[in-house]
Parts: C-alpha cells; structure tokens; sequence
C-alpha cells in the first residue's frame, strides 16, 4: 500500500510538471513558468540488480530492487523579485523500498554498489538554500541546508566539493559509491551551513565551506546545528579548469585539490577510544581528451576522471583511496547522446582496523552504458566486479548486474 501512495504521489507530481510545462519541444522555450524565472524538474529513477556471483549470497532477493524520485525547484529571484543576483533553490526526494539495496544481503560491499538507494523515505526536503552573486557573478555566496558534494558550476564544470564530470552522479553515471564521491571524506548529511565560490582569475577558483557536522538530511537541522555540540565540519577547495587546444576546439578540464577538517571524536573500528580534529585531503581531477567535432554545443568525445583521498588511519576504516576511468560519448553511430563508461575504485583499510577489515583493500570496477532513447527517458545496463567485498576474510569476489531506468522531465 505504501508503494502504491508512493506511486500515486509520483503521478500526481508528473502531472503538475505536465501542467507546468509547454505541450511540446518547440514550446518549452516559451513556458510561462521559466519566463517568470521559476523552473520545476522531476526525476524517477529505477534500479534492478542482482548478485551473480561471490559475496554473500547469489540467491537472496531482499533489495534488488529500488527506486527514487527528486523534485527541484529554482526560481531567479531578480527575475521574480528584482533582487539582482539571487537565486533560490529547493530539492525534495523520496525513495523505496526499506532495504538500501543489495550489499547487507548480498554482496556485502564496503563502498555500496547502490549509491541511489536510500530507504523507505516518502518526502524529504533535502536542500533548501539561497545564493547571492557578486562582483559580476564570480563571487557566490550559498546559505541555508545545503549539499556539499553538490557543489558550484564553472565554464561547464561541476567544482567544489570533490566534483567530477564523469562520476559525480547516481542517476546517470556509475552506480558504485566509490565512484560518485571519495570515500575518504567524512561528507555530513545534507545540513545548514554555508558555502562560497570565488573565481578570482579567470580559470582558477576558490572555494570553502562550513556545514553542521551532525546535520540529519531528514530534519530542517536547527536542532543539531543550535543545540547539539557545536561540531562544524570545514572543507576549502581549489582547482584550475584549463582548456587544452585541438583540431575541434578546445577540451575543458577540471584539477581540484581540497582540504578538510572534522572536529567529531571517531576512530576506526577496532578501538573504543576517540579521537578529535581529524584532518585530510584529497584530489579530483577530469578532462576531456578528444571531441568528434568542432561544434561547441556537441558533448562527443572521451574524457578521463582521476580521485585521489588521505585520512588518518587511527580515526578511519579507508586510509587512502583512488579511483580513475574514461568516458566516451557518441561511441556508436547514430547515437550522440549515449555515454559509455568505465572506472576502477580501490580503498586501503586502516591497518589498525585489521581484525574488522583482515583484507587489506576492497576493489570495485563498473562498466555501464547509458543509452538514451528519447530527450527523457534513459536505460542504462551496468557490471560491477567487487574483490574483497567488505574487507572481510574469505569473502570471494562479487560480480553485480544491473539495470537503471531513468526519467527526468
């Protein structure tokens, strides 16, 4: 039944989007809600996976299937208000089943192979914020529950915080978590703070961030951030976004380097005793190595994505992490918008967390193909191969096959 309300909310929310969307293509550039500079997106996102091999257990099917949705809405509030600068952004976002996907079950997998599954959650508002631009809109100031892996937008590139172009999203890249986000930072629930982008020569960026360490991303997070301990976690990011010059244009990229710093007492797994001011760093770097053609507006071509992450190994189970993997757009003929992915992922267990992690590292590689058969509707099949999941002794490799069907309107 619960599903079912779920589905039903889903519709009822698609038809308020039709409503307030043009009948066609030709006339969404003249809908009357993006005039007024307010725009609504809906996203339904389905995953189906199943453990073929390894891990856990091949036959359980607790979790193989889960899904979500994510409404946003962004209004230009000069547009609205006449206040210059402004803009105003909300996310909200469902998701089901209970399970969050197949690893407790399963595969067993420290990074999670679902990053998408979140639980039985109805509606949450998972971000809510303000931001205000000045000195000709290279200094952004952000205010309110924000997302720090959500980060800016700069010349196309997703920066700060531990962006990338190529495996900084679930509902159209990578599944694995390791491959959206570097499992190293101790990232918070989606909580109040703020956040500022500053680019202050052309091409090169700063940017820093404080946001309320024990934030909950299903509460509004004034009572964690005013009357819980007074726990900030900070993080400053810079990066250079150059253009390398080729027969068809140039080829953006993307180098960020960051630093960030947890106040909370943790430690890794084996111990009881905590730890305070855990620090760390971290790099995340992309660039488009080759397009097919000079048009500026086509995306064709093969990039390559690059992670690196440190943490101190007496107060975290990962101690050093990378990742890396290409990504070719237009692979096949005829069919521009398809994306063809793949990425490798390795995690370092602390070696003071052996007796919970006798492995010494869990591996992951993924492979997907996102094909996109109209302006809103995806299909993406995806293999996943896990060694070591979980770290854990004697657990043989997982191999993971999954489907994700994607909409957005």
């Amino acid at each position: 039944m619960k599903k079912l309300n779920i589905l039903l909310g889903i519709g009822t929310l698609l038809s308020l989007v039709g409503i307030c969307r043009a009948e066609n293509e030709e006339s969404r550039g003249e809908d009357l809600l993006s005039n007024s500079g307010v725009e609504i997106d809906l996203g339904v996102t389905n995953i189906y996976q199943h453990n073929l091999r390894g891990g856990i257990s091949t036959h359980r099917r607790a979790g193989r299937y889960s899904g979500s949705y994510d409404l946003e809405l962004s209004a230009n509030m000069q547009k609205l208000f006449g206040a210059e600068g402004l803009n105003f952004y909300m996310l909200a976002e469902g998701s089901w089943p209970d399970t969050t996907g197949i690893d407790g079950t399963s595969v067993g997998s420290f990074f999670g192979i679902n990053e998408d599954a979140a639980g039985d959650r109805a509606v949450d508002v998972t971000e809510l914020w303000f931001e205000q631009a000045f000195l000709d809109g290279t200094f952004l100031l952000r205010l309110g529950k924000i997302d720090l892996t959500g980060g800016f937008e700069c010349h196309d590139c997703p920066v700060a915080f531990d962006s990338s172009s190529y495996a900084n999203d679930e509902t159209s890249q990578f599944l694995n978590g390791a491959l959206v986000n570097n499992p190293t930072i101790p990232f918070p629930d989606n909580g109040l703070g703020v956040a500022f982008f500053y680019e202050f020569i052309d091409f090169w960026y700063l940017s820093a961030a404080a946001e309320d360490a024990q934030s909950d991303i299903r509460e509004t997070g004034f009572n964690t951030a005013f009357h819980n301990e007074d726990y900030f976690f900070y993080i400053f990011e810079t990066g250079v976004m150059p253009q390398l010059n080729s027969k068809n244009g140039p080829l953006q990229g993307a180098y960020r380097a960051g630093l960030w710093y947890d106040p909370q007492q943790k430690s890794h797994s084996d111990t009881a005793k905590n730890y305070r001011d855990d620090v760390g760093f971290y790099l995340s770097c992309d660039q488009l190595l080759a397009k097919e053609n000079a048009d500026p507006e086509d995306n064709q071509g093969l990039g390559a994505f690059f992670r690196y992450g440190y943490a101190n190994s007496k107060k975290n189970d990962i101690a050093n992490f990378l990742s890396a993997g290409f990504q070719y757009q237009g692979l096949i003929e005829h069919r521009d918008d398809d994306v063809f992915a793949v990425g490798f992922a390795h995690g370092v267990f602390s070696d003071r967390a052996s007796s919970t992690y006798p492995e010494d590292y869990e591996s992951a590689v993924e492979l997907y193909y996102n094909a996109q058969l109209s302006p809103w509707l995806s299909i993406t099949p995806s293999l996943q191969y896990i060694a070591n999941p979980g770290g854990a002794k004697g657990a043989s490799d997982a191999l993971v096959l999954g489907l994700r069907l994607q909409m957005r309107f």
